[in-house]
């Protein structure tokens, strides 16, 4: 066992490392009690008039009760351990341990699975990395969207184009081993360190393939344009599955499917999958120039050489909807997200550097089933996305422009529109178009509320010149598919849902972390090819 001690504070002119000895002088430790000290985690601390950092420490003693001792005696400590531990099971595959899915959950599942001496095989609807990156690249500048090589499907998952970000609202201690595990790959060893770490979407595209390139070593296969079509069920267990036409023996299937894999979740339902509908959330995204939010929330600090550009994380609830800011992109990008011709969808998407000139982040309104037509309808979700990603495009003048607004005269319900100091990012250009012809009424009411109160808490948030951008539809996955204590399927015994389409996961670490544990939970159960 180890602790980690956290809420140690430095100022912005000392080392951050400054933070352990703190932290041991605390702790009342002599040098010979200490096997190892090392900061763990460090935040900025900008809601006083001095800007702080916040470190955490972890700390391992040679005496695990002195560990204990200190646990008990002393606030902002806690017992830490990251290994992972099982029995192995005894039960024999009748088939290949199949991975539907090569995003962060697929990834994670694959590797650790190799990595303990098992075999699996991953079939990714996607291309490849780099004709991905083509293709993308490609539709950006004007060309043709490929609907097999896009912003949501391929090599990585559509956290590729993103700002890599790996923050969580999860507290597991297998968050630790998913950043060694990128940092392992070509990943900024800083990331082990920073409470808000993120590796950027230049950087995560050669940690991805290093990480693929390790699993084949293990004797893993990764097969890309490779959609699982069909499962073949019987007697309540996946016997094979069908993926470009070719039926391949299945002892166990892992579903990491993205929150984008639609046709997918239609395919499970007949083959009678249980799958229910979830709540969402759905907006647009807002751009400010990041120098703004620099000055709104760093105050006389703003642009000093030790701070990070600013970044933001926003909620309140409106008429008991929460209206909150996701995936917050300092210094990025909003991108063109669709994998469906005549449809307009935005993400967010920053480099390592964060240099880019505005400041990005979706500002959303939760959504559930009982907004929807078929409330009980496993795919009304899918429907409702479907409806507002095809009038977003038709909004754009079915250019596949986005339609945008100034946030001043959203709030203020006018449609006036005159560019200033934000130039929009969105790489297929925008058109001024009423989003109160785009979102039903309880939407747009609660986004433009919603602005109103966060403006209260960021100064020029709703102003200085910022822009609003629709449509924002694939924060989370429309459906969740059931599973029990054990990681299984309700209704089929070999099935593992998994990650952020299953409904288990929000992020590229919560979906990680959620594909190591089906890994422990398919090893705890089946046995190696190699024992039997």
């Amino acid at each position: 066992m180890s602790i980690i001690i956290s809420q140690i504070k430095t100022s912005l002119s000392e080392p951050r490392e400054n933070a352990v000895g703190k932290a041991v002088a605390r702790l009342r430790l002599s040098a010979s009690e200490i096997k190892c000290a090392k900061l763990y985690k460090t935040s900025v601390d900008a809601r006083h008039s001095e800007i702080t950092f916040v470190s955490s420490v972890f700390i391992e003693l040679y005496n695990s009760d002195k560990e204990a001792e200190l646990e008990k005696n002393y606030p902002n400590v806690r017992a830490y351990s990251r290994e992972l531990s099982w029995k192995y099971g005894t039960k024999p595959l009748s088939g290949k341990i199949c991975i539907a899915g090569f995003g962060p959950a697929g990834m994670f599942c694959a590797l650790t699975l190799c990595e303990f001496g098992y075999k699996p095989i991953v079939f990714e609807r996607g291309a490849r990395m780099d004709e991905r990156i083509a293709t993308v690249e490609s539709f950006w500048n004007g060309g043709k969207l490929n609907e097999s090589a896009n912003v949501q499907f391929g090599e990585g998952g559509a956290g590729t184009f993103s700002d890599g970000k790996l923050t969580t609202r999860i507290n597991d201690p297998l968050c630790t081993r998913v950043l060694e595990k990128f940092t392992e790959f070509g990943a900024p060893v800083e990331i082990l360190t920073k409470a808000k770490p993120h590796i950027g979407t230049d950087k995560l595209r050669n940690v991805v393939v290093n990480l693929r390139k390790r699993i084949i070593e293990l004797g893993g296969e990764v097969r890309f344009l490779s959609p699982v079509e069909r499962l073949n069920i019987k007697n309540g267990n996946v016997v094979s599955i069908y993926a470009n036409g070719e039926e391949i023996e299945c002892g166990a299937l892992v579903l990491a499917l993205g929150h984008s894999a639609h046709d997918t979740f239609s395919e499970l339902l007949k083959s009678e999958v249980l799958l229910v509908p979830k709540a969402f959330s759905v907006g647009a995204r807002i751009e400010h120039l990041q120098s703004d939010i620099d000055n709104a929330l760093y105050g006389k600090f703003a642009g000093h050489p030790a701070l990070p550009p600013a970044e933001y994380a926003l909620s309140c609830h409106i008429n008991g909807r929460g209206v909150y800011t996701f995936c917050m992109c300092p210094g990025g990008y909003v991108v063109a997200s669709q994998n469906t011709a005549g449809t307009v969808l935005t993400n967010g998407m920053s480099n390592f550097d964060r240099a880019g000139k505005n400041a990005n982040s979706a500002v959303l309104v939760s959504v559930s089933p009982e907004d929807f037509d078929k409330p009980n309808d496993p795919l009304s979700g899918i429907d409702f996305v479907h409806r507002l990603e095809e009038r977003a495009f038709v909004l754009g003048k079915s250019s596949g422009k986005a339609p945008a607004m100034l946030t001043r005269e959203f709030i203020g319900n006018n449609c006036a529109f005159s560019l200033g100091k934000v130039t929009p990012t969105y790489p297929l250009g925008i058109e001024s178009a009423d989003f109160r012809k785009l979102f039903p009424e309880y939407i747009s009411d609660s986004l433009a509320e919603g602005i109103r109160q966060f403006e209260r808490k960021i100064k020029g948030f709703s102003d200085n010149d910022s822009i609003l951008t629709a449509v924002e539809t694939r924060s989370s996955s429309p459906v969740r598919i059931p599973r029990n204590d054990l990681g299984v399927s309700l209704c089929v015994e070999n099935l593992y849902p998994c990650g952020e389409g299953a409904g288990y996961a929000g992020g590229i670490m919560s979906a990680a972390v959620d594909g190591i544990r089906t890994a422990v939970r398919i090893m705890e159960k089946y046995g190696r090819e190699d024992r039997f």
